[in-house]
């Protein structure tokens, strides 16, 4: 049953091959099977189970929708009542939230089942899960890898099959790149589609909850329950509800045909994603890739996004600012860790928050307390955001040549963990291309399209698909249409 796709598992609950319940244990008893993976920092079966019989009664009246009786994991961002919610972070170890998130909600209402959390980056900041306070997190595909992050405990959930889907959160590229790394399909929507009420949040201009599955078809149908306006949201997009699966399977313009599907498309192709630091067994899985597209009936079309490299600065001013203001409700007053032995308020200040933070997450404090402050306000943090305007015109004027621009996810494929632990830098220039996608606020994705080469040979490439804003729906056509071609994306890690 593990290997179904969602429409797959729920028409097996529709006939009654299986129940609600028996997929329920079935998917928890893979979670205990390969606990070695870590990917999950808190499992309750007791729960899990009573929302299994709950979908059952709802699969029985007929009311069931969708994704009604379908297990699901959360990353660990995401507040639910009875798991923890600890956000990867000593500082939220032990914190039990009295509310759902809104996604959590939403998919809760949709009749799915949850699984449990899943393991993250302290606070969403990494790209590789080794900063969770839980431990690192292996990739599925090959053990001696970083899965990628901050969204890693649920891209090797879902890549090894532990869960049929997962929720993630992406800030800089926390759903496409640990996608990419660990060979399954991953959406951040337009910034403002998905809810961000019950998030614990990092950057709150970036954050942008969505799915991880194994395809775009599964990717649609959760973004059909997750998204919507929600009044507890200020950033939330008050638009009509969509149906995100509406054009899957269909041709991209009237005149396509059945061997060419996407006759009409224009793929644009940034000169600088293609440039000097792309690792050549990526740059081959994701030519490969676009010669499908072009089989397909595709144009590839070349598009410049000139500010790509001024993105990581941009990024790391911007974020570590956001950081700084949302990270200070953690003081040990209200709630979180608080420390044992202190001299007076100010001191338990510090010691709760040097004991309770781990080293990126005081990293990232100190940038961005330090570019909001006096002095270095207008030199840094105000020129940032001059800048990410220009990133997004940029992105603007390439949309007037092309529909979707197409490009890899990362430079190269899962590094091994431990091998960019002692320079943070590195870690940050893995960001590259995704960066300026959330920096604009629009819509992205990476589907798996190959594999690494030589003694990376079992590590995962994904190709990154970016659309215009609220232009989901299409973009996922685009990736269903080379998933009905390719079965990449349906290939699993061995010994799973």
């Amino acid at each position: 049953m593990h290997d179904k796709s969602l429409t797959e598992l729920r028409a097996a609950l529709a006939a009654k091959a299986c129940s609600a319940v028996e997929l329920a244990q079935h998917f928890l008893g893979r979670i205990e099977a390969h606990q070695d993976l870590n990917a999950f920092v808190d499992v309750n079966p007791e729960l899990t189970l009573a929302q299994a019989k709950a979908a059952d009664a709802l699969l029985h009246s007929g009311h069931g929708g969708p994704l009604a009786g379908i297990p699901l994991a959360h990353k660990d961002v995401f507040v639910t009542r009875g798991w923890r919610s600890t956000a990867g972070s000593k500082m939220l170890a032990n914190y039990v939230s009295p509310f759902d998130a809104t996604v959590v909600q939403r998919l809760e209402h949709a009749g799915m089942v949850t699984l449990g959390k899943t393991n993250m980056d302290e606070f969403a900041m990494g790209s590789s899960n080794e900063n969770s306070h839980f431990g690192a997190v292996k990739n599925p595909w090959d053990k001696n890898a970083v899965p990628g992050g901050s969204s890693g405990g649920s891209a090797a959930a879902v890549a090894a099959r532990l869960a049929p889907a997962a929720t993630g959160t992406d800030t800089g590229g926390s759903i496409r790149q640990p996608a990419s790394f660990s060979g399954i399909t991953g959406i951040k929507p337009t910034y403002g589609r998905v809810s961000r009420y019950g998030m614990i949040a990092f950057a709150s201009s970036l954050d942008q909850g969505g799915p991880m599955a194994q395809s775009a078809a599964d990717c649609a149908l959760l973004l059909n329950a997750m998204a919507g306006f929600d009044e507890r949201d200020s950033t939330s997009l008050q638009r009509d509800n969509e149906d995100y699966t509406r054009h899957l399977g269909q041709n991209w313009t009237p005149d396509a045909t059945a061997d060419k599907p996407l006759k009409g498309l224009r793929i644009g192709l940034p000169k600088e994603y293609f440039g000097a630091g792309l690792a050549d067994d990526v740059r081959a899985s994701i030519d490969a890739a676009l010669k499908t597209y072009e089989s397909l009936g595709a144009t590839l079309v070349e598009v410049t996004l000139p500010k790509t490299e001024l993105s990581i600065p941009v990024y790391y001013v911007i974020a570590p600012a956001e950081a700084s203001s949302n990270l200070s409700r953690f003081d040990g007053v209200r709630f979180g860790h608080r420390a044992a032995q202190y001299g007076d308020l100010l001191d338990m200040y510090k010691k709760s928050r040097a004991e309770g933070f781990g080293p990126e997450v005081k990293r990232r404090i100190l940038v961005g307390t330090y570019v909001l402050s006096h002095g270095y306000y207008d030199a840094y943090y105000l020129q940032a955001q001059k800048i990410r305007r220009i990133i997004a015109q940029d992105f603007q004027e390439a949309f007037k040549q092309c529909d979707v621009i197409m490009g890899p996810v990362a430079p190269s494929v899962a590094w091994d963990i431990g091998a960019k632990g002692d320079d943070p830098l590195q870690m940050y220039l893995a960001d590259i291309y995704t960066l300026s996608t959330s920096l604009a606020g629009l819509p992205g994705m990476s589907v798996p399209c190959g594999f690494g080469a030589g003694a990376n040979a079992q590590r995962p490439v994904g190709l990154q698909i970016v659309g215009n804003y609220f232009n989901e729906a299409r973009m996922l056509q685009v990736a269903d249409a080379f998933q009905r071609a390719t079965d990449w994306h349906r290939k699993a890690p061995a010994g799973v």
